[in-house]
């Protein structure tokens, strides 16, 4: 960009932040992508062009799943995660509740061209005004290199090891070409991420489709042939000559439409919203029923505002454990976040959820730090107990971890939940334990408050003096 005086200026794009705060610990000034990943260079396009747009403060930022999924953490701009293919439909939604805005929809041919077809054909169909940066590898990049809607024919993948077979899969998707085809798009170009003239090319097609939305002129799109080393097994120099002897012939590079010019601005003003019987409708029956004022009286100052991660292997409970202690924070009136996250499998896979108690608004429901952290097993203390900030408390299921807790800056609860449980005569309910040692040692809520809370919030009646008999040993366990 030009300063003042007339001169170039070569510097980071505001639009992007200056580090990358991904894991928790500290930010790196690199980016999780992959040597010769096409992602980086068409993130750095789009910022510059953000910011020579002058559009960030209005910018929101849509992430799929794929290897776009932690864009949040890249764009210094509004920022919505979305589900898988989703992207067009969370950006329509966006785009006329805040018709100001700059809606960006960053996709992958996975996600775009597979199980969000129908999303951005309708989306593109209705002339909704967002952009769309489609990101074409061929392959799906992220979860193993599987096939792809865009895999070419006779190109090997970790589904088709002796490549694609027309006759079973079908053709690539064009979706360039099909998208060009409705009447509502104002702009469609396809390009490369090669050498510096290809670059430039997208370069410039990035910032015409963002203009076209600044302008108010409807749906664009430009769909980007990005290579991917590691996905295809080769170098990242011989990726970028792969696109050009492959993916090139098969996607033809160029402008599929470019209506801009002709179309007029559709302007669109916000909705009003009708609210009228909306109280009444969520008062009528209450999940939780709130009581008092959200205090800490009483509360030593070192758990006050906690930070909770919960963690275990799916089927301990970890997730219910951590929706019943925020119920029990949301019926005393403290405002609560619950997040869970876990892996593909219900039972025997990795589990843990995030939950904040606090007096004020939470402004993000992520914990990367905790202030306390509760371990139902091994694995889960190995991963989770550095990040546990100084002067924390570590609770763990001492039953199932036989090697304690090596941290002598925080307070350790060994609490026996499964051995307890079992004397119970069900396994199941050491989440309960824990969480009754939890609060018994810190005195954060009573037994009392959790008994409620489970009357009001669990439908599983015949649990429900088994479940209350684990509360209650679990805040005898503790001095």
């Amino acid at each position: 960009m030009s300063n003042s005086a007339g001169s170039t200026v070569i510097q980071w794009p505001e639009s992007l932040y200056h580090t990358f705060h991904r894991k928790p610990g500290g930010g790196q000034e690199s980016t999780h992508y992959c040597p010769g990943c096409g992602h980086g260079v068409l993130h750095k396009l789009i910022a510059e062009a953000m910011d020579d747009l002058g559009i960030r403060e209005r910018t929101i930022f849509l992430s799929p799943v794929g290897c776009s999924v932690f864009g949040y953490y890249y764009f210094n701009c509004g920022n919505v995660q979305v589900a898988h293919g989703r992207a067009p439909a969370v950006g329509t939604g966006v785009k006329r509740a805040l018709p100001h805005s700059i809606v960006i929809s960053y996709q992958g041919d996975g996600d775009l061209a597979a199980i969000g077809t129908s999303n951005i054909l309708h989306a593109a169909n209705r002339g909704e005004s967002i952009t769309v940066f489609f990101v074409n590898n061929a392959i799906y990049g992220m979860t193993g290199g599987q096939m792809a809607p865009t895999t070419l024919e006779g190109q090997r993948t970790s589904t088709t090891p002796r490549g694609r077979v027309i006759e079973e899969t079908g053709y690539p998707l064009r979706m360039s070409e099909l998208l060009s085809t409705l009447h509502a798009p104002v702009y469609i170009e396809r390009v490369a991420l090669t050498d510096a003239k290809h670059i430039m090319a997208a370069r410039r097609a990035v910032r015409k489709a963002l203009k076209a939305q600044v302008d108010g002129k409807g749906f664009s799109m430009v769909e980007v042939l990005s290579p991917c080393p590691i996905g295809w097994k080769m170098e990242p120099s011989k990726a970028k000559e792969w696109v050009k002897e492959h993916l090139m012939p098969a996607f033809p590079l160029g402008v599929y439409k470019d209506v801009i010019a002709e179309r007029e601005p559709r302007v669109r003003s916000a909705p009003e919203l009708n609210v009228e019987g909306v109280e009444e409708l969520f008062a009528a029956e209450p999940t939780v029923e709130r009581t008092g004022e959200p205090t800490w009286e009483g509360i030593a100052e070192r758990y006050r505002e906690p930070q909770i991660k919960i963690a275990g292997f799916g089927g301990q409970g970890v997730l219910f454990l951590g929706s019943l202690l925020a119920n029990v924070a949301l019926r005393k009136n403290f405002h609560v976040t619950w997040l869970p996250a876990y892996g593909p499998e219900s039972r025997g896979g990795t589990a843990n959820c995030n939950v904040v108690i606090s007096q004020d608004p939470v402004a993000s429901p992520m914990v990367s730090k905790p202030t306390v952290l509760m371990a139902l097993n091994g694995p889960s203390l190995e991963r989770f107990e550095p990040h546990l900030l100084p002067g924390g408390v570590l609770v763990y299921n001492s039953t199932l971890i036989s090697q304690p807790p090596s941290r002598k800056d925080v307070e350790v609860v060994a609490v026996p939940a499964t051995a307890v449980a079992d004397e119970l005569g069900h396994t199941r309910v050491a989440n309960l334990v824990m969480l009754g040692a939890f609060l018994g040692h810190t005195g954060m809520f009573t037994q009392a408050e959790v008994e409620v809370t489970m009357d009001q919030t669990l439908k599983q009646a015949a649990m429900m003096e088994l479940n209350r008999q684990a509360v209650e040993r679990g805040f005898g366990s503790v001095g």
